[in-house]
């Protein structure tokens, strides 16, 4: 996925250093490469942090069930 990303921000760049001003440039290589590249980076990592919230979730759920049994051990 890095690859596509580093990729596109290439042809964003050399596409922004060809325009004829700054201004113009800056504008395209923010429309062209930052904005659909963090787009495309938050749809493709969406699984990714679904996959993650549901370890930590469940990770929760055993420390919860497992309980802190070393006190009643060391009262008994």
């Amino acid at each position: 996925m890095y690859i596509v990303a580093i990729a596109w921000l290439f042809v964003a760049t050399m596409a922004s250093v060809a325009q004829p001003n700054i201004t113009a440039g800056v504008v395209t290589f923010l429309f062209w490469g930052v904005f659909p590249l963090a787009l495309f980076l938050w749809i493709m990592g969406t699984g990714e942090r679904r996959r993650r919230r549901a370890l930590a979730d469940q990770a929760i759920d055993d420390l919860v069930r497992q309980g802190n049994r070393a006190d009643a051990k060391a009262d008994q």
